[in-house]
């Protein structure tokens, strides 16, 4: 496993009952997934100084260093990066099954037509781009051209407007890029499921390795709890993730809770972890990432 490193700004850990920095989206899972925690009904739970941000910028803070987060919800793409100073939580995250990102196009067609056309994408560092390039890599004669980095509201607008060529998506764009006059070209996720049976895995929790085995262990049975009661009562989480849903409706929230926060979300288990280093793995392979060392996935 590697060495702990030190966080570049600790917050007070010391005491029966730490506060600790956490980024994550203000998506409808992350805020289901963390809403007993962060409002202090988890109990025996380290308290939560939040922080609301897309998962580029969380990928950004995790690879960089550069950010005094404890805990982070990043992309599993960043994993190989970041796990000398991070380690990944077994729960709270999100894998899947028929959730994966999906290449848009304004005219039905096929993998063929994205030969050397322009593609935007959320991220080259999210686990959506490492799908994506594996499908295009199996489905793409002679490769995509070339690929721009966008924000993800701005992907949808750009292919309608004919700004790219195409467009590869994630989150509520599953249930809303019709409202665009847009094509699913691909499902990276079908994709992803076929050629290797496992699920999807999409968000990581990561924390400090800094703050030790026992704490470490402590937050993976907070996230679980947080999980387990916004299951046990959905109402109550319903008026945080509302208000953080960027005026989504509120039907579409439910719907992306109920595709992204699953059993893995409570525990990885054996398939999500093959899952996580099945991707890695075969995004290695491709050049994409470093390889992983035999323990780096191992909690705490």
């Amino acid at each position: 496993m590697p060495s702990p490193s030190p966080s570049p700004s600790p917050s007070p850990h010391l005491g029966p009952n730490p506060k600790l920095k956490i980024a994550y989206s203000p998506c409808p899972n992350d805020t289901f997934v963390f809403d007993a925690w962060a409002h202090g009904r988890v109990p025996g739970a380290p308290r939560l100084d939040v922080t609301f941000a897309d998962i580029d910028l969380t990928n950004g803070w995790a690879e960089r260093g550069d950010a005094p987060y404890d805990v982070l919800k990043v992309s599993y793409a960043v994993l190989p990066w970041i796990l000398d100073e991070y380690a990944l939580l077994p729960c709270g995250g999100a894998l899947g099954r028929g959730c994966g990102p999906l290449v848009l196009t304004r005219e039905a067609g096929d993998a063929a037509d994205l030969a050397g056309k322009t593609v935007a994408v959320p991220s080259e560092r999210s686990t959506a781009y490492l799908l994506f390039r594996l499908w295009a890599a199996d489905s793409v004669p002679g490769g995509v051209g070339e690929v721009v980095v966008l924000p993800f509201h701005e992907i949808m607008p750009a292919v309608r407007d004919s700004k790219v060529d195409a467009g590869l998506v994630i989150h509520e764009a599953r249930f809303t890029y019709q409202e665009y006059g847009l094509h699913a070209l691909a499902d990276m996720g079908e994709h992803w499921e076929h050629t290797t049976g496992l699920p999807i895995p999409l968000g990581a929790i990561v924390a400090k390795r800094s703050l030790g085995e026992d704490l470490l262990r402590r937050l993976a049975e907070s996230a679980r709890a947080s999980v387990r009661m916004a299951w046990d009562d959905p109402s109550v989480s319903r008026p945080y993730v509302l208000e953080h849903a960027q005026e989504m409706d509120p039907k579409v929230a439910d719907q992306h809770i109920g595709l992204y926060v699953n059993e893995f979300t409570a525990d990885l288990g054996e398939h999500g972890y093959a899952a996580v280093r099945g991707l890695l793995t075969r995004a290695a392979a491709e050049g994409l990432v470093p390889p992983l060392g035999p323990d780096a996935l191992r909690f705490p």
